[in-house]
């Protein structure tokens, strides 16, 4: 008898153990109000706080019919990414920078579901978005004319990244003007070096110029290689990997005689101990604070950044000035450039993507449909109207200064929304009225702009966003261009610091050309050509 209790006890125990495992197991697919729950990546900024917190995006979820439950990644994404894809087991929807690329697309073709009929039936904002701007459906359409990821505009950043700075306090302390021209600069820098320019008494410790770190694999923002605008060539991204293009002719800095004059200046700069000791072994995180000064005692006296607070801090900002672009020489007739940042910092692709295994893509374009609302993407962007943006009531908007005083506007956004990471479409009729940090680059700007008047933004720059290769060509200029930044970045390091490039000038380019450079530019040529065909129909 209680043999027959015992057993019976079990299996009850052990039938109420399997139905709990079922319940855990088998979590509830929609909400309350009848909502599917789907699943979601979003890689994000490592400030950016959590999603449950952004009214925005509770919102525009709720107004889309749809519930996610977002897996917020900001660290390690390419190792996840790899095993993901390989498994092909993904979530319904993948949001980010271009963390999801066209050559994932090609590597794992019908992971990703193709959004042309979606965008047609239930994404009216997206539709509208391509027929506002057309570069923007060239940007989202693949080679075989499938659209797998959707790109971003977002408006307000201006023509460049880049902006010169020099200290006019040091200037004015030194009875000096600003310089515009090469010979100028170098001028000013030896002053800057030898006759105490901050005023402390010692003449030691003022660095005269400073540059970001230049990595191996090209040049990019804040970096010596904006010099090349004084020649009269159009650079973009801060230079890159050295391709531009001049006349409809797509080519290459790294093999222009007018490259080599730029690091021959940077070497005479660096023989004459003008250029911070430590620039090519600094990391971005020294390069900022070292411009920061001590107190209100600047340290750095011409050098490269963002915007002037962003750069200096608050202490030392205001004794700073945006300057033009520099003449080589006081009698050049060159038509002077800069770098070009509009593409690259407006545009963006592969934003987001959907699962082609999901069982409610309806659902997820109606969610994405509400991503290019232009409010919405205001919000996407500066964060949600309340806390971040103010709504005027007559139809136009204000972005609102850091709740914490102690920050910046520049953090307060990364903190506050998915900012340049998120999928939006600002259009040109949304009237709103920018954050203090924003005005200040628009300010700083200027000086630059007069640089840009004949640079047609569509043909006078390389478009890389709006281009997409085949595999083969894709993997053929990525292997090509690995191969030659080796060479090309420990050369100019090498030239700037040693010298030396006019004995091994016409070696480097023969070099250039053996791994594989004049390949890269037929092929670049030929996709360019054909983009520009495209522009005129």
């Amino acid at each position: 008898m209680n043999v027959k209790i015992s057993k019976s006890a079990s299996i009850v125990v052990f039938l109420l153990m399997m139905l709990v495992l079922f319940g855990c197991s088998n979590q509830p697919s929609v909400t309350e109000d009848g909502r599917p729950i789907l699943n979601g990546i979003m890689v994000k900024h490592a400030l950016t706080k959590g999603f449950d917190e952004m009214e925005w995006l509770q919102e525009a979820e709720e107004r889309a019919g749809v519930e996610i439950k977002w897996e917020e990644v900001s660290a390690d994404w390419d190792q996840k990414k790899g095993a993901m894809l390989a498994g092909g087991d993904i979530p319904d929807i993948i949001v980010g920078a271009n963390v999801i690329t066209n050559a994932d697309f090609a590597q794992f073709p019908g992971l990703f579901d193709d959004m042309t009929e979606l965008i047609e039936e239930h994404a009216p904002n997206v539709q509208k978005m391509f027929d506002d701007r057309p570069e923007m459906r060239i940007i989202a359409t693949q080679l075989d004319g499938q659209i797998l990821g959707l790109p971003k505009y977002q408006r307000y950043w201006p023509e460049t990244s880049t902006r010169q700075f020099i200290n006019k306090t040091w200037l004015d302390e030194l009875g000096l003007e600003i310089p515009t021209t090469w010979d100028e600069l170098f001028d000013v820098l030896k002053a800057f070096k030898e006759e105490d320019a901050n005023g402390n008494g010692n003449t030691n410790d003022e660095i005269p110029f400073d540059f970001s770190p230049v990595g191996t694999g090209g040049f990019g923002f804040f970096q010596p290689s904006v010099l090349l605008g004084s020649t009269g060539m159009t650079i973009s991204g801060g230079g890159g990997q050295g391709y531009f293009v001049e006349d409809g002719e797509v080519k290459n800095f790294f093999i222009d005689e007018r490259y080599k004059e730029v690091v021959s200046f940077l070497n005479e700069l660096w023989k004459e101990g003008l250029i911070n000791s430590e620039a090519f072994t600094q990391d971005y995180t020294k390069y900022q604070s070292t411009a920061r000064g001590s107190g209100n005692e600047a340290k750095v006296g011409y050098t490269f950044g963002w915007e002037l607070s962003d750069r200096f801090g608050t202490e030392v900002a205001d004794q700073y000035v945006s300057i033009p672009p520099l003449k080589m020489t006081e009698n050049s007739d060159i038509d002077v450039s800069w770098t070009y940042d509009y593409n690259q910092l407006n545009y963006g692709e592969n934003m987001v993507q959907i699962a082609s295994q999901s069982e409610h893509k309806e659902e997820l374009m109606a969610f994405i449909n509400e991503l290019y609302d232009p409010v919405v993407s205001m919000q996407v962007l500066f964060g949600s109207i309340g806390p971040n943006i103010e709504e005027n009531g007559d139809g136009t908007y204000s972005v609102l200064p850091p709740q914490d005083e102690s920050m910046d506007p520049g953090t307060w956004k990364w903190t506050s929304t998915w900012a340049d990471n998120g999928p939006l479409y600002i259009d040109d009729s949304l009237e709103l009225e920018l954050g203090e940090d924003m005005k200040s680059v628009g300010a700083q700007t200027e000086p630059l702009l007069p640089a840009f008047e004949s640079v047609d933004p569509l043909r006078d720059v390389y478009p890389g966003l709006f281009i997409k290769y085949s595999q083969e060509d894709n993997n053929t200029l990525s292997l090509n261009n690995t191969d030659m930044m080796n060479l090309a970045m420990s050369n100019f390091s090498l030239w700037v610091t040693d010298g030396g490039i006019e004995q091994g000038w016409d070696s480097f380019v023969e070099q250039l050309k053996n791994m594989g450079l004049d390949e890269n530019l037929e092929i670049m040529q030929r996709y360019y050509d054909d983009y520009i065909t495209q522009l005129d129909e």
